[in-house]
């Protein structure tokens, strides 16, 4: 492990991820949300309008604003913080200086908010799987979420509403519905990248035969379960609620289970965004024996 601050650090596969996420996010600026005027929030969005009034270079209009904003970011956040911002925020705009003679590969608005968001998006939720963070205006909210207490969605709407208004003063109402379809790709994709492709499902069954279902799931599904003491209200009765967490795929075949043990049983089903363990997706990036498991995730 390469150590940068006392209790934060990155392994080689971090550093990987961080340049090649902020590559993507910077060739999908310019060959896509540049060209196209697509705002796309944060200091990328407001260089766009930038680039658009007064013809400034998005790459040291970005440096213009991200370096203060990192110096920010030590002060208010303190340096774990400062060193998980300083790389990705400034290699984005390292990476446009270089590219910035490439054509756009689209001058259609639409699609260029659909696969520039996607890409973004990609780019973006990689940096976010190192550690990592963006930078720019993520700093300002998460001083408003810190100082103010503002929830991070409020806060995240306060900042990124500035940008698009900065928008609605440069550019035409159609250009900033482009940019709001493109900001929604970038959020969605973002997700998609951090909780993977497979749906999971928490599910909790309330049965008179708790017996019979938990063992039909741990060996016929061959899935954990786990039991929950609970007070019925209905009959003031102590009874034995089971949970359990499955892949989506196997909601069907869990619906089976539970009507063939108990016809009458009650079940809730919700999705389970991410999970963590033997046996689903994400566990292949920890390490499954107990005792190789630390502190450090």
């Amino acid at each position: 492990m390469l150590r940068i601050a006392k209790k934060y650090t990155l392994s080689l596969v971090d550093y990987v991820y961080i340049i090649f996420g902020s590559f993507l996010a910077a060739v999908s600026f310019q060959v896509f949300l540049l060209p196209n005027n697509i705002v796309s929030g944060g200091v990328t969005g407001l260089s766009v309008s930038a680039n658009a009034v007064f013809g400034w270079d998005p790459a040291f209009f970005q440096y213009g604003l991200n370096i203060p904003l990192l110096i920010f970011c030590f002060v208010a956040l303190g340096k774990e913080a400062g060193y998980k911002t300083i790389l990705s925020s400034l290699l984005l705009p390292f990476f446009l200086s270089f590219i910035g003679d490439w054509d756009p590969v689209t001058k259609e608005p639409l699609l260029a908010a659909i696969f520039g968001g996607g890409v973004t998006g990609l780019g973006i939720g990689i940096v976010f799987r190192a550690k990592s963070s963006t930078g720019g205006t993520s700093i300002l909210i998460q001083v408003l979420y810190q100082y103010l207490h503002l929830p991070l969605g409020i806060s995240t709407l306060l900042v990124d509403g500035v940008v698009i208004l900065v928008a609605l003063l440069v550019f035409d109402a159609e250009t900033v519905m482009f940019s709001m379809i493109a900001l929604y790709i970038v959020s969605r994709t973002i997700d998609l990248v951090q909780l993977g492709f497979n749906r999971n499902k928490n599910v909790f069954i309330i049965s008179d035969n708790p017996g019979d279902i938990r063992d039909e799931i741990l060996h016929s599904m061959e899935r954990g379960v786990t039991n929950l003491g609970i007070r019925g209200g209905y009959g003031n009765s102590d009874k034995d609620m089971l949970m359990a967490v499955i892949q989506e795929r196997e909601f069907t075949l869990l619906k089976e289970v539970v009507l063939k043990a108990d016809a009458d049983a009650f079940v809730v089903a919700m999705p389970a965004s991410e999970v963590l363990g033997r046996g689903f997706s994400l566990h292949k990036y920890f390490p499954v024996n107990e005792t190789e498991w630390t502190d450090e995730k």
